[in-house]
């Protein structure tokens, strides 16, 4: 572990693990946005990927070109006054929205060429992630800056793609015995396949990873104030090997 890691974690772990949109601060985990494609389409390893696929084409550019158009009507402080909400907060919302949706007939040919009729199995969920929450929800947050939008919308893409995966394997392995149409035992649980079932398969994988990413926490957290705690050591040993 690096010094200003370890600093870092000592200092204010909920702060360190709230940059980790992956595991320690998921967003669907921990914030619970994004939940009706995972309940509705994420029933098997096929779907989960093709929208893994669209929310990896959709989040980072719509996030960046919101990043851009935002400027037009910026929000600076964390906590404005009402009367710069009130003139702000309307137009940041087409913004965001907008962007979306720009961007989502951008991918949209490019999803179409990957999958196919494939695509038709999302229905109407497919369009609906341009007013998702994990796209829109910044319209009301301070302005951030293009680094800033690119580096949290690529982790935040990658933490929801792996709980896609995960929960789409699984419930298709309850309801049908496969994982990507590969065999491996009988069903288990049919209803794994509804978006009740989804719901319950859900509800359980998210409080297997919420107890995990707490018990990560609490060993970072060991760790760093027990490397802070030796290192000094080491350096004034090594500074009297030295003399």
């Amino acid at each position: 572990m690096r010094r200003h890691i370890a600093e870092a974690i000592a200092r204010d772990p909920e702060k360190f693990a709230h940059h980790d949109r992956i595991f320690k601060n998921n967003p669907v985990v921990m914030q619970g946005m994004g939940l009706a494609p995972l309940v509705v389409l994420a029933t098997s390893g096929k779907n989960a990927a093709m929208l893994a696929v669209a929310v990896a084409l959709l989040l980072t550019p719509s996030r960046m070109l919101a990043c851009l158009l935002s400027r037009l009507c910026p929000l600076r402080d964390e906590r404005p006054e009402p009367e710069e909400l009130e003139k702000k907060l309307l137009p940041r919302a087409f913004v965001y929205s907008g962007s979306a949706a720009v961007v989502y007939l951008a991918a949209y040919p490019i999803l179409n060429m990957l999958f196919g009729t494939d695509l038709l199995t999302m229905g109407v969920y497919l369009p609906m992630l341009v007013v998702e929450p994990l796209l829109t929800y910044r319209f009301g947050r301070v302005q951030e800056s293009m680094h800033k939008a690119v580096s949290k919308g690529l982790r935040i893409t990658l933490g929801y793609a792996l709980l896609l995966l995960i929960l789409g394997c699984v419930r298709e392995w309850l309801a049908f015995g496969t994982v990507f149409g590969v065999e491996l035992s009988r069903s288990i649980l049919p209803m794994a396949s509804m978006p009740a079932g989804g719901f319950i398969v859900l509800g359980v994988v998210c409080a297997v990873w919420r107890a995990l990413a707490r018990k990560q926490r609490e060993y970072l957290k060991n760790e760093a104030r027990g490397y802070l705690a030796v290192h000094p050591q080491s350096q004034e040993s090594g500074k009297e090997e030295k003399e």
